[in-house]
């Protein structure tokens, strides 16, 4: 039977939906005050926001916790893998609109990209028929085509009106709680939507955070003229400033005074809550030449033309401080070089040239004026220099951590700035010398194209800087499984920075703020609990939505007794959602730590008792396509559908969850799956012959290379079963396909396979190997094993550790004999590449001569002592016989140690416990008929020329020619 991977997945994927094979329903829980069974797993992964299209990236985020729901079916477990729709926010609307105004990029994505046909365009004008679009014609049917084991009956959208319902009581019940709040916070904000934004609305700037810049207000005359700082206690250093003189700046009112800044600070100053009046708009060179006033020193500084400033960050005016800044320091020298330049602004050179370094600390390891110290070490000649900016950021890392500041500073004299600073800022912040501006990190872009920035908004915010529902979130970390563990630490630390999240926008698709239903509740905000809606979303359609209230969720979630008149239907969908409860697993992507993450064990630690808890996160790498990163919008996308028309499901699958960790980046690349496909088929063809010809139903007598092959079989089943327990799906489909396959290599060149014995190994070995494979690749694994056993392999128990049919001793002498034959090969090899024709490349004879006893006996001594040369002699030379042999038996202990380092103690008692001749000799006569030679094996000892210098497990090898 030819495998053609098309017809065979289309049959299965008929079949599954046929049966509903995986519709997941409680087993045993009638009593709603019944905790989860032991055999219940409930898997979760972010629901897809439909604004376009499922892509390859996509494919594996769902395909790799679907690897784990089909392992845990076969250990047994009740598994419930669900899947629902994010709508919520604007996204989807800013995409219909672009359609609707005919904007060619939108267009060409839909067409080009997704294949959106012309007369089905008019479908998409709508938000919610957008949404569909892309959810029925692109997720959905790629996740039924991917085989993706999805109880697809508790599907919802997050625009569902009894979704909206259980949203509402999950903030009436945080407001109630005091954990929701509103008040004037710093929150993203798009300037072309008019409205704050979040993460998952931004097409730039995903990991941007917010600074709070101090503005030093430096005069000119009557006019302000703010200058945006991160380190405000270097303002007595200041020498010069710094502007674009191309670029666009504003004199305006603000707060009753005349400030001179740019123009792109106009809007951000007037969101952060400033009154602001442009008067008028100049050119950046109308400040250059002039001097402004420190407002601390009372110094008059020249302000200098840069093209280096961003007029677009902050107030587009920088103070230049070259004794602590290497930047400020080669940017000085070069102004200083360039006479021409500052003529033409009308600067005398002069007055430039005797500008110097104000020194303000003194810090170990630098000179007087730092900036010089870090610039000449590093050999920065220009600002063009990469080692710039790893300079810079070394001498702001040192001077914060240890830099004294001098005696100029008063009261703060002699302080290191780390524990200064705020103090520093304040003070002079109160005098009414600086200010306060807050700015991006870096550069932040709307999904919609505007530019976002900080905003101060009066709105209401979640309240994760609440002391006590920090600890409640930390001990969920603590409680949890971390995959990887070192992500741990980065739940712990996100907690401890989150402070309050704006949770609300102004307009967009999903839940109205209860209260006041001007506002929608935001993306992140409505998508940190929706895990526990998925153990009851197929049986609210019974319930009319205004059934469903506060009182019904807190009778669902709290028992009876936490209502007066609990509704009987609530209690019997608690039973459901205690049976299900807690998420066994959420596999999700490593950039969602930072919010959405955290925020879903925030929110669980306070609506639900730590009995629900989340058990565990599996974290996800990146996606890249042939080396780059995938981008819908770019077009930059290999689709699912495509991708199993071209290869099959199993190759898609396979490559996916093979060619990195889930935690680890991948990238797709087309000459390698087709590698996949070609290698599934031959194993679908090698399979085949073991169908048609199975060998005995009894267990006949095994050969020792058929016993070899069933010991590596068990330890693969130990590795893989390791290996998934972890989520580590690379490693077990690694060892499971590829390092078998090695195995069954050797054995094919060991054994007779028309054997009795060796037909009925394969036919174990190929049963095994295709339960241990079902996970990965269902579709396969499936027909081959129904095939063969009558069931598929998904309907088989995962496998488990014969240990009868493990055997260290076997083991260990294949392995001597596999090393054995490559080194035969790789001394002919050596004599074939002789300048002349050698005759012992092509031997008649191979002598094979064993270490002697005494060297076994000394590597048995190594087995029992480890690696500790000192034991090992101090035991060894209390043998008189192997005294006497002196520096042959000091160099032998080394030699040994060596090779006994990271083996395991097991191993090391196998060969320990290997009689190497007896191996050698039993394999003969397959030594004989791999090289066309007569086999000798000897051993060292009267009989056998010292010259040979055996050692053990390495006999000495000569190749003979008559």
């Amino acid at each position: 039977m030819d495998y053609d991977p098309q017809e065979l997945e289309a049959r299965w994927r008929e079949r599954w939906a046929e049966e509903g094979r995986y519709e997941a329903d409680p087993v045993g829980a009638d009593d709603p005050d019944t905790a989860a069974e032991e055999d219940a797993t409930f898997i979760t992964v972010p629901y897809p926001y439909p604004s376009g299209g499922m892509h390859i990236g996509h494919a594996r985020t769902y395909t790799v916790p679907d690897v784990y729901a089909r392992y845990r079916r076969q250990q047994g477990d009740n598994v419930l893998f669900p899947i629902a729709w994010h709508v919520t926010g604007t996204p989807i609307i800013g995409a219909v609109e672009r359609l609707k105004k005919g904007e060619e990029e939108q267009l060409s994505v839909l067409r080009d990209t997704y294949n959106v046909s012309e007369d089905t365009l008019a479908d998409l004008e709508t938000p919610m028929g957008y949404a569909r679009h892309f959810i029925e014609q692109h997720y959905k049917k790629g996740m039924k085509n991917l085989g993706l084991s999805i109880d697809w009956r508790r599907e919802f959208t997050t625009n569902d009106d009894r979704y909206s319902q259980f949203i509402t009581w999950q903030y009436e019940t945080l407001r109630d709680r005091g954990l929701l709040e509103k008040g004037l916070h710093p929150v993203k904000y798009c300037t072309n939507e008019k409205q704050p934004v979040t993460t998952h609305d931004l097409l730039e700037g995903e990991e941007a955070e917010f600074q709070e810049y101090t503005l030093v207000r430096f005069g000119h005359g009557d006019t302000v003229v703010p200058m945006a700082t991160l380190r405000p206690e270097t303002v007595r250093g200041v020498t010069n400033a710094y502007i674009d003189p191309d670029a666009d700046y504003v004199i305006a009112d603000v707060d009753g005074e005349e400030w001179f800044v740019s123009a792109p600070a106009v809007e951000k100053l007037q969101l952060q809550g400033h009154d602001v009046t442009p008067k008028r708009t100049v050119a950046g060179e109308h400040l250059v030449g002039e001097r402004v006033t420190n407002p601390i020193t009372g110094e008059e500084v020249v302000v200098l033309p840069a093209d280096f400033v961003d007029a677009e960050n902050a107030t587009g005016v920088v103070m230049s401080v070259p004794a602590h800044s290497p930047d400020d320091y080669v940017a000085l020298q070069e102004a200083k070089a360039d006479d021409e330049r500052l003529r033409e602004y009308g600067i005398d050179p002069d007055e430039v040239e005797e500008i110097e370094p104000v020194p303000i600390l003194s810090i170990e390891g630098y000179g007087d004026i730092p900036a010089k110290t870090a610039v000449e070490e590093a050999g920065i000649e220009s600002s063009a220099d990469p080692a710039l900016e790893e300079a810079t950021k070394e001498l702001y890392n040192s001077e914060f951590h240890s830099g004294r500041l001098n005696d100029e500073y008063g009261e703060f004299a002699g302080e290191i700035v780390e524990d200064v600073r705020g103090r520093f800022r304040d003070a002079y912040r109160d005098e009414g010398a600086f200010g306060t501006m807050q700015e991006f990190s870096e550069e932040v872009v709307c999904r919609c194209g505007g530019d976002v920035v900080v905003a101060e908004q009066d709105t209401w915010f979640l309240r994760y800087n609440d002391e006590a529902w920090k600890q409640k979130a930390h001990d969920v970390v603590s409680r949890m499984e971390a995959i990887p563990e070192n992500t741990r630490g980065e739940y712990d630390h996100t907690i401890d920075w989150l402070n309050e999240w704006p949770c609300i926008r102004n307009y967009g698709l999903g839940t109205r703020l209860p209260w006041d239903d001007e506002f929608v509740i935001e993306p992140l905000s409505d998508s940190t609990i929706y895990m526990a809606y998925y153990t009851i979303a197929h049986r609210l359609d019974e319930i009319p939505v205004e059934d469903l209230d506060r009182e019904f969720f807190d009778a669902l979630f709290y028992g009876a007794d936490a209502v007066e008149d609990p509704d009987e239907r609530a209690l019997e969908l608690r039973a459901e959602w205690l049976y299900w409860y807690p998420v066994t697993y959420r596999f999700s992507a490593n950039d969602l730590i930072s919010n959405h993450l955290t925020f879903y064990l925030f929110h669980h630690a306070e609506l639900f008792g730590e009995a629900q808890w989340p058990a565990g996160i599996v974290i996800m790498g990146m996606g890249l396509l042939e080396g780059e990163k995938m981008s819908s919008s770019k077009g930059h996308v290999v689709l699912p559908g495509a991708a199993i028309d071209e290869y099959g499901a199993d190759t898609v699958r396979f490559f996916l969850l093979n060619s990195a960790e889930p935690w680890q980046d991948y990238d797709w690349r087309a000459e390698q799956v087709e590698s996949v496909q070609t290698q599934l088929e031959r194993f679908w063809n090698r399979a085949q012959d073991v169908v048609d010809d199975p060998g005995p139903e009894e267990r006949p007598d095994l050969a020792t290379a058929d016993r070899w092959l069933l010991s590596r079989l068990q330890r693969t089943v130990a590795t893989v079963t390791e290996a998934m327990e972890g989520s580590e799906t690379r490693t077990a489909s690694q060892a499971a396909f590829y390092d078998f396959e090695e195995d069954l290599r050797w054995y094919r060149r060991r054994t007779d396979r028309s054997r009795p014995a060796a037909r009925w190994t394969l036919r174990e070995v190929l049963e095994t190997r295709l339960r241990l494979l079902a996970p990965f690749v269902p579709f396969l694994t499936n027909e081959l094993h129904e095939q063969l056993t009558g069931t598929p392999a998904e309907d088989a128990p995962w496998p488990e550790v014969d240990d009868d049919l493990l055997d260290r001793g076997i083991e260990a002498a294949e392995t001597q004999i596999e090393r054995l034959v490559d080194d035969i090969q790789g001394i002919r090899q050596s004599l074939q590449n002789a300048d002349e024709d050698v005759p012992e490349a092509d031997p008649d004879r191979i002598r094979v001569t064993v270490a002697a006893d005494w060297k076994h006996d000394v590597f048995g001594t190594v087995a029992d002592l480890g690696a500790d040369q000192g034991a090992v002699m101090g035991e060894v030379m209390q043998d008189p016989d192997l005294r006497e042999r002196g520096n042959a038996v000091n160099d032998l202990v080394g030699e040994l140690i060596e090779f006994a380092r990271g083996r395991d103690d097991d191993e090391l008692d196998a060969l320990a416990g290997l009689d190497e001749q007896d191996a050698y000799e039993r394999a003969a006569d397959f030594l004989g008929r791999e090289f066309d030679a007569e086999i000798v094996v000897q051993k060292e000892g009267e009989d056998v020329e010292a010259r040979k210098q055996a050692v053990p497990f390495r006999p000495a090898i000569e190749l003979e020619a008559e």
